[in-house]
């Protein structure tokens, strides 16, 4: 499981160290794809294999269900942590999610997200302020 917020900085490479606290459950090699909000989504192997078999279900003959599949399916890069804990980030999804220097790693359960600072803090600041509301609206128990 995945959960809490970290901080790190892509380097001129295009490489950026996976938190410690994620890397045990995240694995040696794992799936990094366009991510919606304009993050990316990290996936261990196994979450990856299940979200591919949900997704072979959705209907080819529905646009919606193709632009997604092909959208999600043409981003993702299967990847390896290096001797450092560092992954390499392909320019296509640095670009798409706005990652230039500094980028925040949020653990969401079954999957990481990685954000730009300035995106994630933007993004933070709107839901802080509907969070309350929201929860009424989707949560159905006690937390």
């Amino acid at each position: 499981m995945f959960m809490g917020e970290y901080q790190h900085n892509i380097d001129d490479k295009g490489r950026i160290i996976i938190p410690a606290k994620y890397r045990e459950a995240l694995g040696q090699s794992f799936v990094i794809t366009r991510g919606l909000d304009k993050s990316l989504f990290v996936y261990p192997l196994a979450e990856w294999q299940q979200i591919e078999q949900k997704l072979k279900t959705l209907p080819f003959t529905k646009a919606d269900a193709r632009k997604f599949t092909r959208f999600f399916f043409s981003g993702a890069v299967e990847a390896e942590l290096d001797k450092q804990g560092r992954v390499s980030l392909p320019n296509n999804l640095r670009t798409y999610a706005e990652l230039f220097k500094e980028c925040i790693f949020v653990g969401i359960s079954n999957r990481i997200e990685i954000w730009s600072k300035e995106l994630w803090e933007s993004y933070y600041q709107d839901a802080e302020e509907s969070f309350n509301e929201i929860a009424e609206k989707i949560i159905d128990f006690d937390l």
